[in-house]
């Protein structure tokens, strides 16, 4: 009995003397970042420094057009900040990464007043350092890239723009930061959660996970838990931003905070893309048009198999399917997602569809406007996608849609009520077939008024639109005259 009550004595002493000595460390850390923002305003710089935390700003998608557009927003309206990207582009100079940012998304920007700040530890939130608890182990991840982030440079207002949300304890207990964030896709969701219910086998749920009772029973006690801890740290944002209506549910579910979460609608560039001319009917090709990263959850096998259950559907019209190619466009972050391409171009030609089907990666600008310009129909098979800023551009480019049921395609961009129909929205290979197969064979007319109901309903999500509810959420930290 007293070699366990000293047992027990000692496992509480020990574990009083870490927290001492982890509250130690917090408290050191603290008076370390305000010592150092101290010494700057010592130093005459009353600006404020606006840190943007993204990673991977260099990757070229649809996330990174909305911190690029987030930034030519803040240099328009603010003159007294200095502008900071977090990233872990280490291979990239200043000068590359803003030239490309120039390129892709066809901004100007203001180059002299952006800075950047190297991450070293970007390699702690990639997925694939973590084959077991991944979710748990990216979000640690971040917080260690935080605390180097944080260590390089200390910022008044912290804004997130990949929804890394455990970095937002880091930023506001230790940095004494403001925290913004632009969610576009919480980190766990309850559809996640009721398809490992469900023992559906996807990207995240694999299919051992998915066959064994225990196995589930325990992922679903982790989800569980980590969504608690996901929502305290969200709740640590000062003002949220959600890019769509399906991804405001779950944040506002998730993490309580309705008065502060805000939903602002991703960039779009459709002023120039409405005003592009068709070359579609002159050329030789009717082309269907995907555009997207080469990432697993856009789930490009899917329109194989369409194309696939296309030919079945189109039958003995051998002319018209000779006639029909898919060009599937996006872009690489890095070998992984290049050996993901290679494994698309194999599944091609396991379904005999290597003539069919094309791949253009990492393709400019201006080679994107050419497809959109020869393309007529759009493809995009992501489930639950959370907005879907390729799926806008295809409609504002004049493309007609086929688009996933599900997520921001379903809630708030495509319509496919008669008379009010502006795309179509499938479920499965079969169901994106019999819709592009329905496109193939409406009459001329009805395509054109589809198009045209497409093009006028995209407005809503215009580069303009963006800026101005980006810095309606965002004034209420930078306006704040009080910085700890």
């Amino acid at each position: 009995m007293f070699c366990l009550c000293s047992i027990v004595y000692v496992m509480l002493f020990a574990s009083s003397f870490s927290l001492i000595g982890l509250l130690t460390v917090f408290l050191l850390l603290r008076q370390l970042i305000k010592k150092q923002k101290n010494n700057r305003r010592s130093n005459n710089d009353n600006d404020k420094y606006v840190a943007l935390f993204h990673p991977y700003c260099n990757a070229g998608g649809g996330g990174e057009r909305v911190l690029w557009c987030a930034v030519r927003a803040l240099q328009n309206k603010y003159d007294g900040i200095k502008i900071f990207i977090y990233t872990g582009d280490l291979e990239a100079t200043p000068k590359q990464i803003l030239d490309k940012a120039e390129r892709t998304f066809n901004l100007n920007l203001d180059v002299k007043r952006i800075k950047f700040v190297y991450l070293k530890k970007r390699k702690w939130v990639e997925a694939k350092r973590y084959p077991m608890f991944t979710l748990l182990g990216q979000s640690l991840g971040s917080m260690f890239l935080a605390m180097e982030a944080l260590l390089k440079l200390q910022p008044d207002v912290f804004i997130d723009t990949m929804g890394y949300a455990f970095t937002y304890p880091i930023f506001s207990y230790i940095g004494g930061c403001k925290i913004g964030c632009y969610t576009h896709y919480p980190t766990i969701s309850t559809d996640m959660l009721r398809r490992v219910q469900n023992n559906v086998n996807t990207y995240n749920n694999q299919g051992y996970v998915a066959k064994n009772p225990f196995a589930t029973w325990l992922k679903i006690v982790y989800y569980r838990l980590f969504s608690k801890i996901y929502g305290m740290v969200g709740r640590c944002a000062d003002t949220v931003m959600v890019n769509s209506t399906w991804t405001e549910n779950h944040i506002i579910s998730l993490w309580d905070v309705p008065y502060k979460t805000h939903r602002v609608y991703p960039p779009c560039e459709v002023a120039h893309l409405k005003k592009l001319q068709s070359l579609a009917s002159a050329h030789e090709k009717i082309i269907i048009l995907s555009v997207g990263q080469f990432r697993p959850e856009k789930d490009h096998p899917l329109q194989l198999q369409a194309m696939y259950e296309l030919r079945t559907l189109l039958g003995k019209d051998e002319a018209l399917w000779n006639r029909l190619r898919l060009m599937i466009v996006g872009s690489c972050r890095d070998e992984e997602d290049r050996e993901r391409v290679k494994n698309m171009q194999d599944l091609a030609k396991h379904l005999s569809l290597e003539n069919s089907v094309e791949f253009r990666v990492n393709v400019s600008y201006q080679e994107l406007i050419q497809c959109y310009q020869i393309a007529s129909i759009g493809l995009h098979a992501m489930w639950n996608e959370h907005f879907g800023i390729s799926v806008v551009d295809c409609m504002a480019a004049g493309l007609i849609m086929v688009a996933n049921r599900s997520g921001g395609p379903l809630m708030d961009i495509v319509e496919t009520s008669e008379g009010s129909r502006n795309g179509y929205l499938a479920l499965d290979a079969y169901d994106y077939a019999r819709y592009i197969a329905t496109i193939l064979y409406n009459g001329r007319e009805y395509n054109k008024k589809i198009r045209e109901a497409a093009r006028a309903s995209v407005d809503r999500f215009s580069e303009v639109e963006f800026e101005n509810g980006f810095l309606r959420a965002i004034s209420t930290i930078l306006d704040d005259k009080e910085f700890t």
